[in-house]
C-alpha cells in the first residue's frame, strides 16, 4: 500500500524515552507475581524472601526517583 502524506514527520525523543521507561518497568514488575505465588511456603521457613524483595522495591523506587528528578515523565 502506497504511503501518503508527509512521512518525514519526526517523534519527539520523550516520546521513545517514555516507551522504554515503560518496557522497563513493566518487565520489573513482572517479577513480582512468581515472588507473590511461592511467598507465602517459603516465608514460613526463612524471611530473607522478603528482605531480598525490599531491596529489589528499594531498587526500583530509587529508579523511578531517579526518573522523576531528571523530568522525564514531563511533557512541554
Amino acid at each position: 500500500m502506497p504511503g501518503t502524506g508527509n512521512t518525514g514527520h519526526r517523534f519527539s525523543v520523550r516520546f521513545y524515552l517514555v516507551a522504554i521507561l515503560f518496557l522497563l518497568f513493566d518487565v520489573e514488575a513482572i517479577f513480582f507475581f512468581p515472588w507473590a505465588v511461592v511467598f507465602k511456603k517459603f516465608l514460613s521457613i526463612n524471611s530473607f524472601i522478603l528482605v531480598e524483595m525490599g531491596f529489589f522495591v528499594t531498587i526500583l523506587l530509587v529508579g523511578y526517583y531517579y526518573i522523576l528528578r531528571k523530568g522525564a515523565l514531563e511533557w512541554e
